[in-house]
Parts: structure tokens; sequence; C-alpha cells
């Protein structure tokens, strides 16, 4: 059949078309309604399911850089962390035991009265136990020149242990001579809990948390 023929052809009279004309529209329109079928009964369902396997496959890609990034610099991260432990080690030196704590008391108590100062309070406070260490606050206040009062500073830093410096507060003395200052000053120190005093600080801080899970659920 020719294309004038086809032309011809009464859209409104289909069963006066030719045989194979009618067999080729049945299948047309058999054609049509099986990708309306699929699209809405499998595409149109299953879509939701091929976003969240595109977003799982884009995560595990992301995964895969990172874990791949890190094998590539694994012996990166052994040396660094081989050099954070001996950080760690060289930090923890400088931590005294509990014997030494009476001994670094001396030492900074003399740092001041060394220089020339005039010491008026040294009043050494609780300790508080932290993971690995102990914090010991120490009240002082000191009278004297700038220039002690410097070298004071000096002094403490030049100390074999830790020794920090907080809540300074210096002011000319009320009454004295022009060059007499006052440091208030709290002087912390800190030393390294053993084994048995970690185990007990761990213990303390899981006691503590079961007791607010508690409270709390109440």
């Amino acid at each position: 059949m020719t294309f004038d023929e086809l032309r011809q052809l009464d859209p409104k009279d289909p069963g006066r078309w030719p045989l194979p004309v009618r067999l080729g529209a049945i299948g047309l329109i058999f054609v049509v309604l099986s990708l309306l079928m699929l699209y809405f009964l499998v595409w149109n369902q299953k879509k939701d399911d091929l976003a969240l396997a595109q977003e799982q496959e884009r995560s595990l890609r992301d995964e895969f850089r990172t874990k791949h990034a890190k094998a590539v610099n694994l012996n990166l991260y052994k040396q660094q962390l081989e050099d954070i432990q001996k950080s760690f080690g060289a930090m923890l030196r400088q931590l005294p035991g509990k014997t030494e704590m009476e001994a670094l008391l001396v030492d900074i108590s003399q740092t001041g009265v060394g220089v020339g100062l005039t010491q008026q309070l040294f009043q050494p406070q609780p300790e508080q136990s932290r993971d690995f260490y102990a914090e010991r606050p120490i009240k002082i206040r000191l009278t004297g020149t700038y220039h002690q009062m410097g070298e004071f500073v000096s002094g403490i830093a030049a100390l074999p242990r830790i020794v920090t410096l907080h809540n300074v507060e210096l002011k000319q003395v009320q009454g004295g001579a022009f060059d007499q200052l006052q440091l208030d000053v709290t002087a912390k120190t800190y030393r390294y809990l053993d084994d048995e005093e970690v185990a007990a600080v761990e213990a303390s801080r899981k006691k503590n948390a079961a007791t607010t899970r508690g409270s709390s659920s109440t």
C-alpha cells in the first residue's frame, strides 16, 4: 500500500481498512499500552528504589575514596602516631608523682622568695582529678617590684615540672613605695595518677553517669 492510499483511509471507519493496516494499528496500540503499563506498574514504583540505590552508590564511593586515602597514607599516620606518643611521653615525664608534689610546692614557693618577693599568701587547694592526671591549684600573693615579678614568672617557666599561672591580678600596694606591686595569682601544678587512681577516676565517672541516667529516666 502506498502513502497516498494510507492518507485516504477514514480514521472514523477503521473497519473498512485493509487487513494489513488493521493488524498494524492493533500492534501499535498493543505496544503503546505495554509501554504505559510498564511505566506505571514497574518504573513508577521502582524509581524510589532506584534513587535510594543511587544514593547508596554515591555513599559507598565516598567511603571507598576516604578509606583508600587512609590506606595510602597509613605509614604517614603511623609515623604521626609514633611522634605523638613520644611527645606525650615527654610531657608525662614532666609531671611529678604523688611523692614529688611536696618538693614541687617548695620549689614554687622558693621561686618567689629567691627573687626578693615578699610572700604574703601561699595556699595549696584540694586536688582535682582528671583523666590521667591530677590538678592542684595554689593561691599565691606576692609583693615586690615589677622587675621581681618578671623574674618570678621566668623562674616558674624554667622549673623542670609543668606549672601554669592563672587569674593573674597585678596592682600597686596601697600606702607602699611607688614601685611596690602586689601580685595575686593561682598557680596550677599537675601530677600523673597511678593505675589505681586512674581506675578509681574511671569508676567514679561511670557511677556518676549511671546516676545521671537513672535520674533523667525518672
